[in-house]
């Protein structure tokens, strides 16, 4: 669908080592391209994006590994002029890619990277569905914020959702989306962002953020950002791979585990209660029986003193408070037969 972000490439001066570092992190496979010699990224055998080697000329000029987001067009030529007329510029391109679509690379007014693209048959795009292993947040690190959202509502129709502020390093975080669905968010680069080229970071949802960032510094990535909790509960890591392109991790929130425990039938939650239940009544008696044996223990002498003084009649109460101190093997019998009835 036009506007949607369908497919992510990244552009590397090593691929061998792309293709080692990036499975290990994110989870994902890889799968040959043989009409292009081109190696895809996949998630449950699934195609998501691809890598591809920067061109020695291309090295030579200073290009840096980088991910480029693809978004989703109804004519490539139509939206490479569209680029350029609002201010853009054409970086690569229009290329046909041989049954398969045609794209271009392009740059925003300030300056970011991305692609458009038309293919031959319908292409999945996210959603907004959070899916394990594939990309589900685009986020837009700009000079204008302003400015940069009014060039992809005309070029894509996306509509400004929620914002945050995010305090004086960053100011207000603009959620974007389209069809009710949030695709990412933009901010202006300040603090220590001040002065970098605009530029995407794509979010890929892993099962741990923390395993996942700590596996990339060990392959010789760095972690840029985090791991860390962002509003909403999320975990992100900002993450910077061997030859210097940035991408982001994502987990979603600690919340949802407390949220399904919560929609869990009552009838568990009944179950869990009385169990705690039992435990804190067996914790009780255990430390009451403690006490009483103890005080029994100290008062035995003075009892048998008396008893002797007072005559049997008198020492017989003695008896019944030992049959009370007594009973433990009892009471644990009795706890295991309510134990299996529940």
């Amino acid at each position: 669908m036009h506007g949607q972000f369908v497919w992510y490439e990244l552009t590397t001066s090593d691929v061998a080592s792309a293709l080692k570092f990036y499975p290990a992190v994110t989870g994902w496979g890889t799968e040959e391209f043989d009409q292009m010699q081109y190696t895809e990224w996949t998630s449950d055998s699934a195609p998501l994006g691809g890598v591809v080697q920067l061109r020695p000329d291309q090295l030579a000029q200073g290009t840096r590994s980088n991910w480029i987001p693809y978004i989703s067009v109804t004519d490539v030529d139509s939206a490479a002029r569209q680029v350029s007329s609002l201010g853009g510029a054409v970086h690569f391109g229009p290329h046909d890619i041989p049954g398969t679509g045609r794209f271009a690379i392009v740059k925003d007014p300030q300056g970011a990277l991305f692609a458009v693209y038309t293919a031959l048959e319908d292409a999945p795009g996210f959603d907004g569905t959070r899916r394990l292993g594939r990309f589900v947040w685009h986020e837009l690190m700009t000079s204008n914020p302003e400015a940069a959202f009014e060039f992809y509502r005309k070029m894509f129709g996306w509509q400004k959702t929620s914002a945050s502020d995010m305090g004086p390093d960053i100011g207000m975080y603009q959620m974007f989306g389209m069809n009710d669905a949030e695709y990412g968010g933009m901010f202006k680069g300040a603090g220590r962002m001040a002065g970098v080229p605009p530029f995407w970071t794509c979010y890929v949802h892993v099962k741990d953020v923390k395993k996942a960032a700590k596996t990339a510094t060990t392959l010789g990535g760095q972690v840029v950002n985090g791991p860390m909790e962002v509003p909403g509960g999320d975990l992100i890591a900002v993450i910077m791979d061997p030859q210097g392109a940035a991408f982001a991790v994502h987990q979603g929130p600690a919340s949802e585990v407390a949220k399904a425990a919560a929609s869990a039938p009552r009838t568990g939650r009944k179950r869990a209660r009385a169990k705690f239940k039992v435990k804190a009544k067996a914790k009780t008696k255990t430390r009451t029986k403690t006490k009483s044996k103890a005080k029994a223990a100290r008062t035995k002498p003075k009892a048998r003193a008396g008893a002797k003084a007072r005559g049997k009649a008198r020492a017989r109460p003695r008896k019944k408070t030992k049959a009370k101190a007594r009973p433990r093997a009892h009471t644990r019998a009795k706890s295991k037969k309510k134990g299996r009835r529940r």
